[in-house]
């Protein structure tokens, strides 16, 4: 049987030499060039019918803010308004959307995971997810604020 070839001291130095770099491949990229958010570490806030987190920015002051709402199985809203455009992709599940100052959930439209909506400012709105969890990322401009507009 061959004996295996010998890797010669040079290799190995060479070897060594690289051995920094290659492991800081793993190591996050400095914050200063590129801010990274794993999954595990974005705060959420769990709620009865949503959970959200605010993963850029504060809605409630200037500037743009980033959320996710994950909302659970017969969560949603009621008729409201916001005094601003919001830019909303459905990430998963089907999210159950519908207009106007009369809550009903009969008259909504389904919009599945991929699809891309937008709130224009002051149209009242409303929307639910029907059986099982669906997550919206929304975009914005802030201050935002929600005005509820209900008819009963």
């Amino acid at each position: 049987m061959p004996t295996p070839p010998r890797l010669c001291c040079s290799a190995l130095a060479l070897l060594a030499a690289f051995a920094p770099l290659m492991s800081s491949a793993a190591d996050r990229p400095d914050p200063k060039f590129r801010s990274i958010t794993l999954p595990d570490e974005i705060h959420w806030r769990k709620g009865a019918n949503a959970d959200t987190a605010v993963i850029q920015g504060d809605p409630a002051k200037a500037g743009i803010y980033i959320q996710l709402i994950r909302w659970h199985p017969g969560g949603g809203t009621r008729p409201h308004y916001h005094p601003d455009d919001r830019y909303i992709w459905v990430l998963s599940g089907t999210w159950w959307v519908g207009s106007g100052p009369k809550y009903d959930p009969t008259a909504s439209y389904p919009v599945s995971a991929g699809t891309f909506i937008v709130d224009h400012a002051n149209e009242i709105h409303w929307d639910f997810a029907k059986d099982e969890d669906c997550l919206v990322y929304i975009v914005g401009m802030g201050p935002t604020k929600t005005v509820q507009a209900e008819t009963k």
